[in-house]
Formats: structure tokens, C-alpha cells, sequence
């Protein structure tokens, strides 16, 4: 099979997909063709077997927030299959670059996963469909329009007959898709917008599937790595006499920016690695810190001429004719992805020439590209073998150096297969991490309370600048460092948004919802104008949003769900936030206390979300849960700080996630509007940290504007 695409083109397609971002789907390890099974392929997404079992295959990545089911139920629900005879499995990378990318992208991050394929998945159902009944029409010398197709069956009313879809799948597999097919309209769906059962959880629960770090071959070999503690740093010189004479250890990998022990056992290799005596060349950024960052980004605010995100009327003088000015700085920490999972790779450079890769990976694409460039092989030689992942949040989508690694240190022992794991300590500390950040926002009130100009100048690093330097606009803007502020949907008149890039030495990724303290930032923000005007923060917000504005629907929503302006327990207090972002609107009233201690506790969470579309509404719940479970810890009390050039923490220990009883009950009101597609796996936690903000100044007095929590005195004022 000959591929249109070249090694170059493949390679700058995945690249560009790198930030945007089952069950396995990987072909026999002695071949890269497809399989020989008696089954029919009747499309590139959809294989049927003679006995009705319907497989799906997945080009996006399952790290559990269950875009895997939701996807299949779209091809689903056009093909009009028996929901109980599918299965689903992974989209193999090697055999997209072989026929052109024919699963579009595999990258699966910015909530895109079912937003941005729902379209060419839905039309694969809707093509294989037809196939099916022209097969069926063929067979019986009919017309195909006679004949209709319900529940994996195929039917001709006037005779009565019927041809299930597996005695069909091999003569519609010879036919040509048709060149136009009508989809669905959401109102008649009978599979997609219900809440169907995962199809990932059974095998989960009886610890069936396979993550990145379970991979076990026959004879495989296992890595521990050490990277330069100070980012940017390189190895000068290791000693390695003691490591090698350990039992189990079978060699040592020096390379420009780390260093590998390869031993029998993964705690072989990584008790070896700490007898290493390692010198490191600091790169220049030894004597960074906290205060060193937190000066490149003030000095970043008081540059006069920074590039503008937006500019609407003159914000300038109309703040100078307001009648009251408000002022505020806030300002947020680096923070590490903190997956579950840490990075793990496994590669084995076969005898006949040939890599396997196993990986757990947000795009299959990246991988493969990262590999073929650390190999030096072509990608038709290459296999990425993606698996389950134990955590994503975007630390797995664009940046894929412990591919890279795995595959660099793999070719140190050819023929044998070779896992890298990282320890939590070297996960922890050279990530990519959410930027730190600082915004300095200014607000001009008339007589009546209303906003009639805001000023907001941002200073932090650029993801964009990081990783995607293409995809900065002419003025040098990152649009993930000023949206929220820049796209605002408030009517104000006079606005001004300007960005100062200052991008230090620690190297910044996509964390999940990239932009999103700026929702913290700007809800915050508007809670302080609202108490300057004197106004209730809902009806304050209400009055700065046009009629029939999505913003202004699902503010209505959650307030209406939240009772906001009802009664409360005694010491309970609320707040109130809303942003949109990732195709997707969201608001959400948070509940919390404060006792006199000043000890925080997040009580209760509605959110309500407008996605245009919902595929599985018990999915789309779960991943409002989960975005508030997650946020919660980037709110209580999790930083990284930098000392003497390198990251401080170094362990869940003092970098804690949130635990069972800091979880409040979240309430989810679905409330889609239909017409668009949005997304669920980020929308939910950008309005979390200044919903519970603004609650905690109702219940203290007090305006957080520095995350995390821990580093504030919460008793009353």
C-alpha cells in the first residue's frame, strides 16, 4: 500500500496537530497489513463481522473522559446498528499514514474530540448505512429506496424480507460509498443524546485494559531516567562505575539532556540511577526563582508598548472621565499536570527492521512523528500501539518527549523491547507546565454603577511561542493567553486588552482549559465592580449581556437551578461566575462555608453547561465532575515554585491533589441550545475558581486574588 502522503508532510500535519488536540486496535507485530479475519471492512471506521458484531474504530484517545463511547454512539446512531453488538478499537497511526490519513485527526485535547469529528464520523455511519442497503437491494434484484435499514437489519416491506447486517458487510465492502448522505436530525436520534453505559468501564472495572505503564512483552527490559534538574540544562559529565556493576543492570545511556539506566526491573534501573554522580551544565538559568519570574512578568505590565489582543472605543479616556475607578492585580503559579500516569514509553526495534511503540499518548500522530524523527526511520517502519491513558489534561497532547526517550533509549539495546517509566519525582518536576501569570485590570464606572470602560494588561508566557510558534497572529499575540479578556461578551464600549509575552526558561504546555485562570481573573473582577456599583452579582452580569446571548442563557439557568437569592443554611454563602470557552457556555454558582478558624469547605456545585449538542448526557455530567474535582486542587492548594532554577515540589506530598472529603456535591443542568457543537471536557472548570472566590469574599470579606487558597488567612475580616 503506497501513501500520498511524504515523511515531511506527515510530519508537519502531526506537529500541527500537536496542541489541539478503545478497545486496541494494532495489527499483527510480524506485519503492518491489515488483518485477515473473515470480516468485512465496509469503511475505514467500521468493520462488521458475519455474526452482526460491529467494530468502531477510534482515531481519538480514551483517558477517560469517554469520547470513546461518545464517538461510537455517532457512527451509531447514522448506521442503525444493535447498540449491543458494538464494540470499539483503537485507529492504528501507522496504518493512517498508509492510506492517506483517512481518520482525520488523532489528536484528542481542547475539547475537540467529538466537536471538531462529529461531522466526517457521523457521515462514515451514515455512508456504511447506505452501502448496506444497496447490497441488500442488489441481492433481491430491488430498488434500494425500497428498502430500509433499522438495528443492524435490512429490510424490504413489500416482500417482507430481511438481511442482517453481517450477511451484507462483505458485497457492501466491494461497493462505492455513496457521494451524499443525509445525516440525522438530533431530534430523531435513538443511540447518540442518550445515556448509554461506557463501553470502557466493564473492562476497567475487571482491570482488562491495558495503560501505558502495564505493558509487558516477553523479554522486555525496563528504563528509569534522569533530566537536568535546572530546564535547559545539559549533561557535563557522569560517572557510572557503581551503577553498572548492580545486579540487573544492563547499560547506562548518556545523552545531551539525560541520562537512563537500563536494567531487568524498573526498581533495579531506578535504584541504579541514583548511584549515578551526574554533573550538569546549568545552562545560565541556575539563580531563577520565584521572585525572578515574578519580576520578568511585572517588568512585562509596565511595558508602554505592548501589542493590543483587543481594542474597542478608548479606554484610556474613558477612564478618565468615569466617575469611579476600580483597580485590581491578581496573579497565578506555574502548576504541573499532575497525571495520574506518569510518562511511560515502551519501544522495541525489532531484527527486521521494524518499531513498535506503546505509548500513552493524547495523538498517535505526535508520537509517531516523535519517534520517526528519534529513530531516523520511515514512518511506514513505525507502529504506535496506543494505549489506555491514566491522565491526560494536555501534558500528553503536544509535547511528546518521553517518546522521544523511550525511543532514543531503546536503540541502545536493539531487538529487545525497552519500557521507560519516569519516577513521580522527575514527572513532577519537568513537565510543561500551566504558565504563571499576572494581570493588572482597571474598570471606569458611570454615576448609575455601570461599566463603561476596562483595561486589562496580561504578562505571562506563551504556550503558542512554546510549541505552535505558527499559530501566533502578526502582532505576536497568543490567543491562549488572553481569551476570556479579549473575547469578552459583556457590553462594555470601551475596552483594551494588552499582552506582554515574557517566556522564562520553564517550558509551559496545554493545561487542561489552556486560559483558564483568566475566567478567575476577569469573574473576579466583575464580583468587585458589582460590589462597587452596589449591585447583586447576578443581575449585574444579567444587565451587561445582550438578550438571547448564550452567556446570559446559561447564567439564567444556573441561577434559576442554584436558587440564587433563596435561602441559605446558616455560615453558607454563594458565588456566582460565567465563561464560555471550547465551543461550549458554561455558569456556576458555588456554596462554601468558612468556619472561624478560616477553614474552607466547598459544600455544593451547580453548573450548568450549554454544548449545542449533547452525545451522552451521563458522560457530559461525569465530566463536569470531573473538571470541578480537578480544579478544586489548582484552587486549594497546589503550586510550583521555583528555587535556584528548578522546580520545588517534587511528590504528591507537597504537591497534594484534592481528597474525598474536599469534594462537594455537583449538581450538572444540561441546557443545550442546539445548532453547534461544543465541548465537555474543559468548559465546566473556567467558571469553578472565581465562582468559589466570590463565595469565599461573601462569607469573609475578603478578595482572593492569588491562587492557591493555602496562602491566604480565610477568618473573617
Amino acid at each position: 500500500m503506497t501513501s500520498a502522503l511524504s515523511r515531511r508532510q506527515f510530519l508537519k500535519a502531526s506537529a500541527a496537530l500537536g496542541g489541539g488536540f478503545a478497545l486496541e486496535f494494532s495489527f499483527p507485530a510480524g506485519s503492518a497489513a491489515a488483518p485477515t479475519a473473515p470480516v468485512a471492512e465496509v469503511n475505514a471506521w467500521i468493520v462488521i463481522h458475519p455474526d452482526d458484531r460491529v467494530v468502531i474504530r477510534i482515531a481519538r484517545s480514551e483517558m477517560g473522559q469517554g469520547s470513546l463511547t461518545a464517538l461510537a454512539q455517532l457512527v451509531a446512531e447514522e448506521l442503525d446498528c444493535d447498540w449491543a453488538q458494538v464494540s470499539t478499537e483503537f485507529a492504528s497511526p501507522n496504518e493512517h499514514f498508509r492510506r492517506n490519513r483517512v481518520w482525520g485527526s488523532m489528536s484528542t485535547g481542547g475539547s475537540q474530540g467529538i466537536r471538531s469529528s462529529h461531522d466526517y464520523v457521523r457521515k462514515a455511519g451514515a455512508s456504511a448505512r447506505a452501502m448496506l442497503v444497496a447490497a441488500a437491494a442488489a441481492q433481491w434484484q430491488v430498488l434500494a429506496t425500497a428498502c430500509t435499514a433499522e438495528k443492524g437489519l435490512v429490510t424490504h416491506a413489500a416482500s417482507g424480507r430481511t438481511l442482517r447486517y453481517g450477511q451484507l458487510a462483505a458485497a457492501a465492502a466491494r461497493l462505492s460509498p455513496p457521494a451524499e448522505v443525509t445525516l440525522r436530525d438530533p431530534k430523531d436520534w435513538k443511540i447518540a443524546g442518550k445515556p448509554v453505559r461506557r463501553l470502557d468501564i466493564p473492562d476497567k472495572v475487571r482491570g482488562k485494559p491495558v495503560f501505558g505503564v502495564d505493558v509487558a512483552l516477553p523479554g522486555m527490559l525496563h528504563a528509569s531516567i534522569a533530566q537536568c534538574p535546572i530546564f535547559g540544562g545539559t549533561v557535563a559529565r557522569v560517572d557510572a562505575s557503581i551503577a553498572q556493576a548492580m545486579r540487573g543492570v544492563k547499560k547506562v545511556v548518556r545523552e545531551d539532556h539525560f541520562v537512563a539506566v537500563i536494567a531487568d526491573s524498573w526498581w533495579r534501573a531506578n535504584e541504579a540511577l541514583k548511584k549515578l554522580v551526574v554533573e550538569w551544565r546549568a545552562g545560565g538559568n541556575e539563580k531563577a526563582s520565584n521572585e525572578t519570574i515574578a519580576a520578568m512578568l511585572q517588568e512585562g505590565l509596565a511595558d508602554p508598548n505592548l501589542p493590543q489582543a483587543r481594542k474597542v472605543g478608548d479606554a484610556p479616556a474613558a477612564l478618565a472621565a468615569a466617575a469611579k475607578v476600580i483597580e485590581a492585580e491578581y496573579h497565578s503559579p506555574y502548576l504541573n499536570h499532575a497525571t495520574m500516569e506518569p510518562q511511560t514509553c515502551t519501544a522495541w526495534f525489532r531484527p527486521d527492521g521494524f518499531l513498535e511503540v506503546w505509548t500513552s499518548t493524547q495523538n498517535g500522530e505526535a508520537s509517531m512523528a516523535a519517534a520517526a524523527e528519534a529513530s531516523g526511520l520511515p514512518l511506514a517502519s513505525i507502529e504506535v500501539h496506543k494505549m489506555m491513558l491514566g491522565g491526560g489534561f494536555g501534558r500528553r497532547g503536544g509535547p511528546q518527549d518521553f517518546v522521544t526517550q523511550g525511543v532514543t533509549i531503546a536503540k541502545a539495546m536493539p531487538g529487545v523491547p525497552v519500557k521507560l517509566m519516569w519516577s513521580r519525582e522527575e514527572d513532577m518536576q519537568h513537565g510543561f507546565y500551566r504558565p504563571a501569570s499576572i494581570v493588572r485590570m482597571k474598570a471606569g464606572l458611570d454615576a448609575q454603577g455601570r461599566v463603561i470602560a476596562m483595561h486589562s494588561r496580561i504578562a505571562c508566557p506563551s504556550i503558542l511561542k512554546v510549541l505552535m510558534p505558527r499559530a501566533l497572529n502578526a502582532s505576536g499575540i497568543d490567543f491562549t493567553a488572553v481569551r476570556t479578556l479579549s473575547d469578552m461578551p459583556y457590553t462594555v464600549p470601551n475596552q483594551q486588552v494588552d499582552y506582554a509575552m515574557r517566556n522564562g526558561h520553564v517550558p509551559v504546555g496545554f493545561w487542561r482549559a489552556p486560559g483558564q485562570q483568566n475566567g478567575f481573573y476577569r469573574e473576579c473582577f466583575l464580583d468587585e465592580l458589582a460590589a462597587a456599583a452596589g449591585k447583586d452579582p447576578v443581575e449585574y452580569r444579567l444587565a451587561m449581556l445582550k438578550a438571547g446571548d448564550k452567556n446570559r442563557l446559561v447564567l439564567e439557568a444556573v441561577a434559576k437551578a442554584a436558587d440564587w437569592g433563596g435561602a441559605l443554611a446558616p455560615g453558607v454563602h454563594r458565588g456566582v461566575a460565567v465563561v464560555d470557552g471550547f465551543g461550549s457556555y458554561a455558569a456556576m454558582v458555588a456554596e462554601v462555608s468558612v468556619n472561624p478558624a478560616g477553614e474552607l469547605k466547598v459544600r455544593r456545585i451547580v453548573v450548568a453547561v450549554d454544548s449545542g449538542h449533547v452525545v451522552n448526557p451521563d458522560t457530559c455530567r461525569a465530566q463536569a465532575e470531573s473538571n470541578v474535582l480537578y480544579g478544586l486542587g489548582s484552587i486549594l492548594n497546589q503550586e510550583n515554585n521555583v528555587k535556584n532554577g528548578r522546580i520545588v515540589e517534587s511528590n504528591f506530598d507537597d504537591f497534594p491533589l484534592p481528597r474525598i472529603g474536599d469534594m462537594p456535591k455537583v449538581e450538572t443542568v444540561l441546557a443545550p441550545t442546539g445548532g453547534f457543537w461544543g465541548g465537555h471536557g474543559e468548559p465546566a472548570i473556567l467558571p469553578l475558581a472565581p465562582a468559589v472566590c466570590n463565595a469565599i469574599f461573601s462569607a469573609t470579606g475578603k478578595r482572593i486574588r492569588s491562587l492557591p487558597l493555602s496562602r491566604h488567612d480565610l477568618r473573617r475580616a
